[in-house]
């Protein structure tokens, strides 16, 4: 399979400076420090053509950020994205052919510019239309996600949920990208919804040969859409593998405590276990493995060595020390 994205041991950290009050307090005294988030650790995964992968994980792991780095919104701290083979640009924009559809249908969206503008500027602004085109090409777009074109000349604040989650669709596809970074794509709608949002990400998929990086924290939804899942826990990448092997036999404990608790019916009269603790900030992660403090299976070992992603069977990545000859 052609790879199209890569994630070449990619990091990406985030500082904030003291500000005014923090350095007279330090002046005097005070310990207050710089701090830095370490939002993802030394990641390496690839994506191939015509794949969906799916990236699953609890609220602060990175996902969103690894999602930025994948499109180019942000430029890693250390590591490389490539796309095609090639370094993946960052210009403060998303390059042409990886779009993002971002998670809030309404705040990613400009209240005060029409539909026909907001779907319609970025091919003009590319040389992919001219002016005279332009509603024309909107419409087209409009309809292939299932809106009325006539609801071009409206603000987003005229619409549904679901409706303003098509436009930012619509918006992605206007400049006929190969690639696009959903992150929680339908997180904020209704259920009846989503699935119709779910049809249309794959009927596209289908139809203009795309390849999406789906991040989501619903694992019914990764299971449905994905051919591979990539488990990320505070930062670091934890398990990787194809999406019937990895809900039938998760490998890594954190895999394993993520799917016990998803709801089926075949578990009657069982009581609901959330993993042990909190997930620990990113402004200072644990030594070694970051899951150590919450893993049933830790050894001393674990507390001061990183595990390293490793292949455990074809196609079939964990980074755990269990797998590893004693």
């Amino acid at each position: 399979m052609t790879e199209l994205l890569a994630f070449d041991r990619v990091s990406k950290r985030f500082g904030k400076k003291l500000d005014v009050f923090e350095k007279i307090a330090r002046v005097f005294g005070s310990n207050v420090q710089e701090q830095t988030v370490h939002a993802v650790d030394n990641v390496t995964f690839t994506i191939n053509q015509g794949e969906v992968v799916g990236l699953v994980g609890e609220s602060g792991c990175g996902k969103s950020t690894l999602g930025r780095l994948g499109c180019g919104l942000y430029t890693p701290s250390e590591g490389t994205v490539r796309y095609r083979g090639q370094p993946l640009e960052s210009e403060g924009g998303v390059r042409r052919p990886v779009q993002l559809i971002f998670q809030d249908p309404f705040a990613s969206l400009n209240p005060r510019m029409r539909v026909i503008d907001i779907v319609g500027e970025a091919p003009r602004v590319h040389g992919l239309v001219d002016s005279s085109q332009q509603r024309d090409y909107t419409a087209a777009l409009l309809k292939r996600v299932g809106l009325d074109p006539s609801y071009m000349q409206r603000y987003p604040h005229q619409f549904s949920g679901g409706q303003r989650a098509r436009i930012g669709i619509a918006r992605a596809l206007a400049v006929k990208p190969e690639f696009l970074v959903c992150d929680e794509a339908v997180a904020a709608l209704d259920v009846s919804i989503q699935a119709q949002v779910l049809n249309l990400f794959m009927d596209l998929r289908d139809e203009l040969g795309l390849t999406y990086l789906f991040i989501s924290h619903d694992l019914g939804v990764v299971r449905h859409l994905s051919n591979r899942v990539v488990v990320m826990y505070l930062g670091r990448v934890a398990e990787i593998a194809p999406t019937e092997e990895l809900f039938a036999e998760p490998n890594h404990p954190y895999t394993q405590a993520l799917l016990q608790e998803i709801p089926r019916i075949d578990r009657k009269h069982r009581s609901f276990v959330p993993i042990r603790g909190e997930i620990p900030s990113p402004l200072a992660p644990p030594s070694g493995c970051h899951f150590h403090p919450r893993c049933p299976h830790a050894m001393p070992r674990c507390a001061v060595e990183a595990p390293v992603l490793r292949e455990i069977s074809p196609g079939r990545q964990s980074a755990c020390h269990l797998n590893e000859p004693h």
